[in-house]
């Protein structure tokens, strides 16, 4: 591993939380039977903290587990993980705190980070800052430092070659969750990647430099001009290969939403959330739908066939 990129991970998991963020997450693992191996705090609320929203967290077991604590949950998050759960916990302090939790084993961890990984959800989220808020021992914590390495270098790759021939550090990260935004069929407004990036230019350009070094992909490098080292056949074999994870995105991120509904409490009102939160549609659920959503699952099917339409649009 390059000093450089190690350096910054270790930098971004070690950083300080606000105290009640360290309480949910204390709150989360004793959800568990077993303790996870760690827990991952990331997105909008860790870079803008704003705590009045959903806080996102990623437990990472040491075997498939869910909260649950059924035969399906677990049955579930081995066939199509992540299972996501929506917890609320109130702090020492009074303050009541939303989360959404994923639970992922370190072993599908691990596996969706590569290059070689059909689904992009992991490694394009965690190539972004995360703060390990909770972790077993340190044995525990090298393995999740070892996936997020991973995630740091896949997202590198792609981001040369899906982006274009020379160009800033910037516009190979723009381009990048452009196409994984695309893929995921996650509809953001103009300009969210130059969010993500805002005031974090330094730590994205150090990192994507030292992970294409990592890669073995050199590049020439003129002023603030990237040039990476890549054929015209390998760019084109790579846009071919990731219109088959763009198809695969697809259809894996729309089977989670409907299997949302119905792994966990409330998962209805979740799916509901995100939709709305993703296409800006209004949707109301009857009584029954709410209490109901196996059976009433195949009109829920169709009406999220329109839904996908407003994602794509």
């Amino acid at each position: 591993m390059s000093d450089s990129l190690e350096k910054i991970l270790i930098s971004e998991l070690t950083e300080t939380t606000d105290s009640a963020v360290g309480e949910l997450a204390d709150h989360i693992a004793r959800l568990f039977v077993s303790p996870p191996l760690g827990i991952l705090f990331y997105g909008s609320v860790l870079r803008e903290t704003d705590y009045e929203g959903i806080l996102d967290f990623y437990v990472i077991t040491d075997r498939t587990a869910n909260l649950s604590h059924s035969s399906i949950g677990r049955l579930a998050n081995k066939i199509l993980p992540p299972n996501v759960y929506y917890v609320e916990h109130t702090t020492v302090a009074g303050k009541t705190l939303r989360a959404k939790v994923a639970v992922l084993s370190l072993s599908q961890f691990l596996a969706r980070s590569t290059l070689e990984s059909r689904d992009s959800t992991i490694w394009a989220r965690f190539c972004q800052p995360v703060r390990l808020v909770w972790v077993r021992d340190s044995k525990a914590a090298d393995g999740i430092l070892e996936g997020l390495r991973r995630c740091i270098i896949t997202a590198s790759c792609w981001a040369a070659l899906l982006g274009p021939y020379s160009g800033t550090a910037e516009g190979y990260w723009h381009s990048l969750f452009a196409h994984t935004y695309k893929a995921e069929l996650r509809v953001e407004k103009k300009g969210r990647s130059r969010n993500l990036l805002a005031g974090r230019e330094k730590r994205y350009k150090t990192l994507l430099l030292a992970a294409w070094q990592h890669a073995s992909l050199s590049a020439d490098i003129i002023n603030d001009t990237l040039q990476p080292h890549l054929t015209p056949a390998a760019r084109l074999k790579a846009c071919k290969k990731w219109e088959s994870i763009q198809k695969t995105g697809h259809i894996l991120n729309i089977a989670r939403l409907l299997k949302a509904a119905f792994t966990f409490s409330d998962g209805i009102k979740y799916l509901v959330w995100k939709i709305q939160r993703h296409t800006g549609e209004n949707i109301t659920l009857s009584s029954f739908e709410m209490n109901h959503p196996i059976l009433s699952l195949p009109l829920l099917l169709w009406r999220f066939r329109h839904i996908r339409s407003a994602f794509q649009k």
